[in-house]
């Protein structure tokens, strides 16, 4: 799972994996940076639905900062990547909603 530790939307999800039996390898993003391929991988897996456009470091952002490339994006500014980013086996599932729950057999 990647995400930010102080995110409460990335806590909850690991509390729930965790109490639904699932070990979780929670990889804070802004404490131990993506790496430019790890970066890509994840954009690739997830698309432009990666950049979270609703964030406020988004809203923060001037047009020409927002019309950069997502990888160099994330790259700068970690807390622009939507969370959790949630790899399971052949499953990529982003966000913490209820088809993502469904999706790892939890409850929605």
């Amino acid at each position: 799972m990647y995400g930010l530790s102080h995110c409460s939307t990335c806590q909850k999800a690991q509390v729930a994996l965790e109490d639904a039996g699932w070990t979780v390898e929670f990889r804070d993003v802004k404490d131990a940076p993506l790496s430019q391929a790890e970066r890509e991988t994840l954009l690739a897996d997830f698309g432009d639905k990666l950049i979270n456009r609703a964030s406020l470091t988004w809203r923060a952002m001037s047009e020409a900062e927002r019309a950069e490339d997502p990888v160099a994006m994330m790259g700068a500014r970690p807390s622009v990547m939507k969370r959790p980013a949630i790899v399971a086996g052949d499953q990529r599932l982003l966000g913490w909603t209820a088809n993502v729950k469904r999706g790892l057999g939890l409850p929605a």
